[in-house]
């Protein structure tokens, strides 16, 4: 028991994986925020998508309330494109920190990665002309790819 504690001490004194650890959280909190701001457009634009979630209305304001609405759809797949990206860093972020990259060159994959989907987010719901968005998605994007090239070149 003992070493297992020391090894999760290493691990945790990892500057690799302490970077990682930083920007998956950064990423991870941008994430949860586009919940919020989902929230937040549907009960500005009183656009709700289930019944139960609309204020207490009858006959035909209920009808108008339960609709869908552009601005609500933009967010929703902003936070679709998030799930498409992020999970996939975390998973191959983790086993490219945990290869043993130099720690410059994790710093540099995480920070464009996070970089990235924060003004993939900027340009999604601004919303800013293509192909800024398009961009910001393939930079992110190729990062992954990078890191998970770097982990299969390492193994």
């Amino acid at each position: 028991r003992i070493a297992e504690m020391a090894k999760l001490t290493q691990l945790i004194d990892n500057e690799v994986f302490r970077a990682y650890a930083t920007y998956a959280t950064i990423v991870l909190l941008k994430m949860m925020l586009m919940s919020f701001i989902t929230a937040y457009f549907r009960i500005s634009r009183k656009a709700f998508a289930n019944p139960e979630d609309m204020p207490a209305s009858k006959g035909e304001n209920a009808k108008k309330v339960l609709r869908t609405d552009p601005d609500v759809e933009r967010v929703r797949r902003n936070h679709l494109n998030d799930l498409e990206n992020i999970v996939p860093f975390f998973g191959v972020g983790l086993l490219y920190a945990l290869s043993g990259p130099e720690l410059s060159t994790a710093l540099l994959h995480f920070r464009i990665f996070a970089g990235a989907r924060i003004l993939h987010t900027i340009a999604y719901l601004t919303p800013l002309p293509q192909p800024s968005r398009g961009l910001c998605w393939g930079v992110g994007y190729m990062v992954t790819i990078s890191m998970a090239y770097q982990v299969l070149k390492a193994a």
